[in-house]
């Protein structure tokens, strides 16, 4: 009886084991965000700018967000047409960064720079970012089906309303 107890026990330890390594091994910083923007930019970074969350902006970023942005602005950096945005949203309980890319009304690259929630890290793989690329908005929606993951919808419903947030905002300091 002893032996099948510590088997059970023996057992128990080397799951529990298992599922703390599998947890643990979403959650990351996978590329800081100078290293980003200095890869983005060929590292010639060009002079960071705002835009300023008031008014329509403020309201139609809550409005694709689903909830008020906690700050007063948002950083990006511009050269010609290219624009880029370091953005965090919420995936389940935790902030997700996000780097974007815009060029010309489109999406060129989406990528998790750091990950902090315990599950759903797979948004993080270019097999899943890649579905964005040449992406663009109408009428503050994606215009592309994205394919979710299953066990990680709300790091996908974040990535994605990042995405809509980068284009969103893109279109509108083009128009200012």
């Amino acid at each position: 009886m002893n032996n099948v107890i510590s088997g059970f026990k023996l057992a128990l330890l080397c799951l529990i084991l298992l599922l703390t390594t599998t947890i643990s091994h979403a959650r990351g910083v996978y590329q800081a965000n100078d290293a980003f923007l200095a890869e983005v930019f060929n590292g010639t970074l060009p002079q960071s700018d705002v835009v300023w969350m008031k008014g329509d902006v403020r309201q139609t970023v809550a409005d694709i967000l689903g909830h008020p942005y906690a700050g007063l602005r948002i950083r990006y950096w511009r050269e010609g047409q290219r624009s880029a945005w370091i953005l965090e949203e919420i995936g389940k309980e935790e902030p997700i960064t996000f780097g974007v890319v815009i060029n010309g009304d489109r999406v060129e690259q989406v990528k998790v720079l750091a990950y902090r929630e315990s599950r759903g890290g797979e948004v993080k793989y270019p097999a899943f970012t890649q579905q964005f690329q040449n992406v663009g908005l109408v009428d503050n929606r994606l215009d592309k089906h994205i394919d979710g993951i299953t066990g990680a919808t709300l790091s996908v419903r974040a990535m994605m309303n990042v995405v809509r947030l980068a284009l969103y905002l893109d279109s509108s300091i083009s128009q200012s």
